[in-house]
């Protein structure tokens, strides 16, 4: 099904030069993902830099997005934190803002259990009638959403997938395999790619579609098509780039591939810093 589609890209968030949001790069950067495959767009997710965005700059770049895709793709919004009711408040302004699903990350740093776990995204998602995208990254938050609780949330009316990426295949596959008809799972690791169609999921949010969309909606056409064997070349193939461009932190080499293929999208406000010479010229290596 892929409500999504099955390539949808975190998108990286243009900054001009003084790290304000730039509203024509941003129109120049959307044109470029939707001709080189991306079926929809998540903003102010982790790869948007969202830790360093105010509540005011979320909601005017959600607007700008959707004002300018003008029903071209879904819009996904990024409106989850580790304060419940500060995502509450962010997802009710994102729906009248005109989103079409919002993303939740895991509270982050807090730690909770499964069960706060569970009470954070059920308060969340019985506060909107959008539909919700939840969103496991262990790596990034310090806690795994166990299946047992994704799939306790999969019962709610408006919870319609996850992003997941804590790298574990048997748990996604467990989610896969018991989840209700219309839950889908899409893979949250451009690495992971191939291997989470493989056991059933249905697309994946990238980062490495912003340099390489057009190669991956290859891969993933030829893979649902019955061509597997020409499906695993290109993940091979692409492989180098989807490591290559987390070899720093993100989304400072997704930046500077951008910056290199001539859509320029300017830098990164800290914590984050631009890559060096050297770091600059290895992801330049990766998309000549």
């Amino acid at each position: 099904m892929a409500r999504f589609g099955r390539l949808v890209t975190a998108m990286v968030t243009p900054f001009d030069d003084t790290l304000q949001i730039d509203f024509s790069r941003t129109e120049r950067l959307i044109d470029h993902l939707l001709a080189t495959g991306t079926t929809a767009l998540v903003v102010s997710g982790t790869t948007g830099e969202s830790p360093t965005l105010s509540h005011q700059e979320k909601l005017s770049l959600l607007r700008h997005v959707v004002r300018y895709t003008n029903g071209r793709c879904p819009v996904i919004v990024g409106t989850g934190s580790n304060n419940t009711m500060n995502s509450i408040e962010l997802t009710q302004e994102a729906e009248r803002a005109g989103a079409d699903a919002v993303m939740l990350v895991a509270p982050y740093y807090n730690r909770p259990s499964q069960e706060g776990l569970y009470q954070h995204f059920k308060s969340i998602a019985e506060s909107t009638s959008l539909p919700v995208m939840l969103y496991n990254v262990p790596g990034r938050t310090g806690v795994n959403m166990s299946a047992e609780t994704t799939l306790k949330l999969a019962q709610l009316p408006n919870v319609v997938c996850v992003k997941e990426a804590s790298g574990n295949l048997s748990q996604m596959a467990k989610i896969i395999e018991h989840a209700p008809e219309g839950f889908e799972l899409y893979s949250g690791d451009d690495a992971l790619t191939l291997p989470v169609l493989a056991i059933g999921g249905v697309g994946i949010v990238s980062v490495a579609s912003h340099v390489i969309g057009s190669e991956m909606i290859r891969m993933i056409e030829q893979f649902f098509a019955g061509n597997h064997q020409e499906a695993a070349a290109l993940h091979r193939k692409l492989l180098p780039v989807f490591e290559g461009l987390f070899a720093y932190p993100s989304p400072s080499p997704t930046k500077a591939a951008l910056d290199k293929m001539g859509i320029p999208v300017g830098g990164v406000r800290l914590p984050l810093v631009p890559l060096n010479e050297q770091e600059r010229a290895f992801v330049h290596s990766l998309i000549q």
